[in-house]
């Protein structure tokens, strides 16, 4: 427990230099809880940002997706719930899933199968993220076919 109050001191008080520059310390890093072990961002655990994958507003469903992304690496955890965001049927949540997950590098790598899928995505921007994803992910980019 004291561990986790040093913690959150110390990150308060990093981020305090940057609140003073008018830029959110959320765009710099994520911070990993030391009691959970649940990496945070803008004060909310992955868990948090995991469960509004499934949200019902496709915005609240993107912005999930984007925080994801900036956490990195460090959200392997969240790959499952973007695997399923990439069969969303909103476009708007399928591209940041698939950029979510070239974010989070090789621990995403369960994920190539459907992002070969997503190459031939109706909307060319998911294709084509899906294409910089596999890209990141050490995997062969297919060209998207011409049907």
């Amino acid at each position: 427990m004291r561990r986790t109050i040093v913690t959150l001191l110390l990150s308060a008080a990093a981020a305090a230099p940057l609140a003073a520059q008018g830029k959110p310390a959320a765009q710099h890093s994520a911070t990993v809880a030391v009691a959970t072990g649940d990496t945070v961002l803008d004060g909310r655990p992955l868990s948090a940002w995991i469960a509004d994958l499934k949200a019902p507003a496709p915005a609240t469903r993107n912005n999930a997706a984007y925080s994801i992304a900036r956490m990195g690496p460090a959200a392997k955890d969240a790959v499952p719930a973007l695997i399923a965001a990439l069969s969303d049927d909103a476009s708007s949540v399928r591209y940041p899933a698939a950029f979510a997950l070239g974010e989070i590098g090789p621990a995403a790598q369960s994920a190539i199968p459907v992002l070969l899928k997503l190459v031939d995505d109706p909307n060319d921007e998911v294709g084509f993220m899906a294409r910089k994803s596999l890209k990141k992910l050490g995997h062969p980019v297919p060209i998207p076919s011409d049907d």
